[in-house]
């Protein structure tokens, strides 16, 4: 199904939106301590939304379970890894691996077979994974490699907790899932962090910095996620769901132009392993039945 040019813009500035996102994120760590940042981030994206928006009909368990996955899980150790451990490019390229997670996560949770292609596939991810492992530097670590990986399986813990949800206004249940991320995150930062570095971070952000908060919760999730919910209610999850594999593309583009993340030829041959594992899983049965049909 062909899309029509606007859809196809639309879809195309959600994942630029989202690649370039990991940008926005390097500035907001200039200001705002990791922790504190998500909750911020999650506090924006709950109030005011959520007086907007009615609750979806799922269980305050299922909420509260993929507010603690997606917030804590995944964006608390994406920041904290972000701050200094792994660059903004790597990050949008291996935080993909979430898709391979899921993938092994319904194997074991709901008897899903994964089939042959889908392990070729994974199977390319993991060099690629691997290529960044053996390079790393003083902008990329180990540490920061497993931080996002894990990132990337509390993502598809959150992607399960949300298939067992069922059908419901996807946005809507972002924005309340986000009002059970938002209190742990203060928390964490309390402790982790401390007062004193909250209220200095707080009182000396600057506009830009408020920006960046900003941008995380309007522009990357009200905006993103209600547009994409839109799209695939009006498209096959086939037409709309492969534009996602633009999202590192954009990520990577976007950390060399606008903070100067080098590409050498190990970084590119990385991307190219893990988008075409991404690829193979998502394009390959599609292709396959046009094969058959054919």
């Amino acid at each position: 199904m062909t899309l029509p040019l606007r859809h196809f813009l639309l879809a195309l500035c959600v994942v630029a939106i989202w690649g370039s996102n990991f940008v926005v994120i390097r500035w907001g760590l200039d200001a705002f301590p990791p922790l504190l940042f998500a909750a911020l981030r999650f506090t924006l994206a709950t109030v005011p939304a959520i007086f907007f928006l009615p609750r979806p009909k799922v269980g305050w368990r299922n909420l509260a379970a993929y507010g603690a996955f997606v917030g804590v899980g995944q964006f608390g150790l994406l920041y904290l890894a972000m701050r200094s451990q792994i660059s903004p490019g790597l990050a949008s390229l291996v935080i993909q691996t979430q898709v391979f997670f899921t993938l092994l996560l319904a194997m074991r949770t709901s008897g899903e077979r994964v089939q042959g292609f889908q392990w070729f596939a994974l199977a390319m991810a993991a060099a690629g994974i691997g290529v960044i492992a053996s390079h790393t530097d003083g902008t990329t670590t180990v540490l920061g490699l497993a931080m996002v990986l894990i990132a990337a399986l509390s993502w598809s813990s959150g992607n399960i907790v949300g298939k067992r949800a069922g059908s419901v206004n996807m946005l809507a249940y972002v924005v309340w899932s986000s009002a059970f991320a938002a209190p742990p995150l203060f928390l964490l930062s309390f402790v982790v962090e401390g007062p004193a570095r909250m209220g200095d971070a707080l009182a000396g952000a600057n506009l830009g910095a408020w920006g960046a908060v900003l941008w995380q919760a309007v522009g990357n999730t009200l905006f993103g996620y209600g547009a994409w919910s839109w799209l695939l209610s009006r498209h096959p999850a086939a037409t709309i769901v492969p534009m996602a594999l633009l999202v590192p593309v954009f990520g990577m583009s976007c950390s060399a132009l606008l903070l100067g993340e080098g590409l050498p030829p190990w970084k590119l041959m990385a991307a190219a392993l893990v988008i075409s594992g991404l690829a193979i899983n998502l394009l390959w049965p599609r292709l396959r039945g046009a094969l058959k049909a054919a």
